[in-house]
């Protein structure tokens, strides 16, 4: 397996891309091409989740894929930066594919409440105007071929994890609240997306994925989609590996099985 942190940079703020890469085997195939899963994790925008990182980049590993963890910039760093670095990751990986055994048309944004917020981002506005103008390359290298979005903030709307936007928009929150509502953002150019939620999360209110969804068909774009009936908010991998022990919290046997379907997404993508 191939280690390595790898700093990102987006003006003053510098994030961190930890890659989880598998090694290729002349035994079983020296010129094996994988998915590569890059895994934004959860907080926030205050924080960034160690649950959410490194417990499901080895989960992808052992379906196969390449991980990477991107350590983004949260507040007090705004709207674009943490959106810039994840482009930038993306287009990272993409020059990189030859060397890290790369299937570019499976580089997959995944996110984790506000993390799945800035992978849908990606999904949303790579193609737009604002984003080519701070990464000043074709626009083909920095989109994502697919969304796995768990339990994510989406809208600035009535269901709205409202103290997200206000960490990541900061002064101009009321400039560019409506613009981050990603649900009405949505395009023929978002890429397919894999969404799981709870019914019962009380933190990011169910609705955020149904609104997302909604808008993904009304576009015409492919997604699943798998509502839980029971479990809180933040279960990452919901077994005992992501089981916060200081809260007695993050165990949901049902909800184990949205990573297997997400594995089965990717390779049928």
């Amino acid at each position: 397996m191939r280690n390595e942190v790898i700093k990102i940079q987006a003006e003053q703020f510098t994030a961190t891309l930890t890659t989880y890469l598998l090694d290729n085997s002349r035994e079983i195939d020296i010129e094996r091409k994988r998915p590569l899963i890059i895994i934004c994790p959860g907080g926030g925008y205050r924080f960034v989740s160690d649950r959410e990182s490194e417990a499901v980049a080895i989960q992808m590993n052992a379906m196969g894929f390449h991980a990477c963890i991107l350590n983004y910039s949260i507040h007090p760093a705004e709207f674009p930066i943490a959106l810039t670095q994840l482009a930038k990751s993306v287009a990272y990986a993409r020059e990189h594919a030859m060397e890290w055994n790369v299937n570019t048309d499976k580089i997959i944004v995944t996110g984790f409440s506000a993390g799945g917020h800035l992978a849908a981002s990606l999904g949303v506005f790579w193609h737009e105007d604002f984003l080519h103008e701070i990464m000043r390359m074709d626009q083909e290298n920095y989109r994502p071929n697919g969304m796995i979005l768990s339990y994510p903030v989406i809208t600035s709307g009535p269901f709205a994890h409202r103290d997200s936007f206000v960490a990541v928009l900061g002064d101009r929150y009321d400039q560019l609240v409506e613009k981050l509502s990603l649900e009405h953002q949505i395009s023929e150019n978002t890429p397919p997306a894999f969404v799981w939620h709870t019914f019962e999360d009380d933190v990011v209110p169910v609705q955020n994925a149904l609104l997302f969804v909604t808008g993904m068909r009304e576009k015409n774009r492919p997604f699943e989609l798998h509502i839980y009936p029971k479990g809180g908010h933040g279960l990452s991998l919901a077994n005992e590996e992501t089981e916060s022990r200081e809260w007695h919290f993050g165990i949901q046997e049902e909800c184990q099985t949205w990573i297997t379907m997400a594995g089965t997404w990717v390779r049928k993508l």
